[in-house]
């Protein structure tokens, strides 16, 4: 077998060489100072955590002895919607419960005020180089005036349905289960459960500020 001369690399020790070298995601994954690998860290790093808070109201009203809410829809694009409860951000100086109030009168020109605090719900979403905790606040309500035509910008469109047909309608999991609450503390038992075709497993990852 022929040697190689000394001081020269033979075959076998550029087999070797060449396992040492790291391939391109090597070179991303493995050198802690490629500057690749800098700018990922550091834009996780940037994306900060914050905190939000908002509240409103799922509105009832009694028909024939089953009981109505009213909710909303937004357009997300061209061919997406969301259906939701009412909701929006306090203004400076406002409780919780003025917040709920306030809100809901505008989202869905109706009057109303609160029988009883329902809880809250919780979920994250990223906005804006944020990720937001976010908790809103809801209250039962029962509706003493106003009309549904004159809701603001902040549905497209408003609409009383039955209490058994907002599990299917309702975008979010969260607000589902918040109907869920609202059919005990009233003391209804929902006969439709099943969740929207599209979004049956949708959570909140995508935020209006409201």
């Amino acid at each position: 077998m022929a040697r190689s001369a000394r001081g020269a690399p033979g075959p076998l020790d550029q087999r070797i060489a060449a396992q040492d070298r790291p391939d391109a995601l090597g070179a991303l994954w493995r050198q802690p100072g490629d500057p690749a690998r800098r700018r990922h860290v550091g834009a996780v790093a940037r994306l900060r955590n914050a905190t939000a808070t908002s509240a409103g109201g799922i509105v009832v009203d009694w028909r024939s002895g089953s009981p109505w809410l009213v909710v909303g829809m937004r357009r997300r694009e061209r061919v997406s919607v969301t259906w939701t409860l009412p909701k929006g951000t306090p203004s400076a100086g406002e409780s919780i419960e003025e917040t709920a109030l306030r809100e809901v009168a505008e989202e869905t020109g109706l009057e109303v005020r609160i029988t009883r605090p329902l809880g809250s719900i919780e979920y994250w979403f990223v906005k804006r180089g944020a990720r937001i905790h976010k908790t809103v606040h809801y209250f039962l309500m029962e509706p003493i005036g106003g009309d549904l035509s004159r809701h603001d910008h902040e549905f497209e469109q408003v609409r009383w349905i039955p209490f058994d047909e907002a599990p299917a309608l309702l975008t979010f999991e969260t607000e589902r289960e918040l109907v869920e609450r609202a059919a005990r503390e009233i003391g209804w038992t929902l006969h439709g459960s099943a969740a929207p075709a599209a979004a049956g497993a949708a959570s909140h990852l995508a935020d209006k500020g409201s």
